[in-house]
């Protein structure tokens, strides 16, 4: 079942060149923060993961097991130290493929530097079980992302366009 999502904001925004986590196989990812606020998102991702656990009944071995991983994650418990995800909820999603990268008015976005963590936007997702070396749970595919506003960057890099002025020829002004 896809999803797609309300105005969230982008973080740990890794879509533009897949890299490995912990020697796994190379993806793109990203982590969604959803304020508690969008009810309506919330919504159709916990209908989402539902219908996830149900589908995936036989690879989580015929029933939902009691420390089932869940991909819906709380930003008051589980990133406190972040303030981005204050009074949020978050679920880092991830895929093999690409995701299409669009702006507002859905024209592809090429430039790197347009999409970064701290931009917010809408994001595409599925949700589908697992069952990998006896962990199990429900995970988040990333389909594709679509940037509507830019936002504070949270990577702690400035863009070169907000640091500096354009330079006069007299130095000394």
């Amino acid at each position: 079942m896809k999803v797609i999502t309300g105005k969230v904001r982008f973080s740990y925004a890794n879509v533009w060149e897949p890299k490995s986590i912990n020697g796994g196989d190379p993806k793109y990812s990203v982590s969604l923060i959803i304020p508690k606020a969008d009810k309506v998102t919330i919504n159709k991702v916990k209908e989402a993961i539902e219908a996830a656990k149900k589908e995936g009944i036989s690879k989580l071995g015929g029933s939902i097991p009691d420390n089932l991983k869940m991909p819906l994650r709380d930003g008051d418990v589980d990133r406190v130290e972040e303030e981005a995800y204050k009074d949020s909820y978050f679920i880092n999603a991830n895929s093999s493929t690409k995701p299409g990268i669009v702006d507002k008015n859905v024209q592809t976005i090429t430039d790197k530097s347009e999409f970064y963590s701290g931009c917010y936007g809408r994001a595409s997702i599925t949700f589908y079980a697992y069952n990998v070396d006896g962990n199990k749970g429900i995970a988040c595919g990333l389909e594709n992302l679509q940037k509507l506003e830019d936002g504070e960057s949270l990577g702690g890099h400035s863009r070169a366009e907000d640091d500096f002025n354009a330079a006069s020829d007299n130095f000394l002004d």
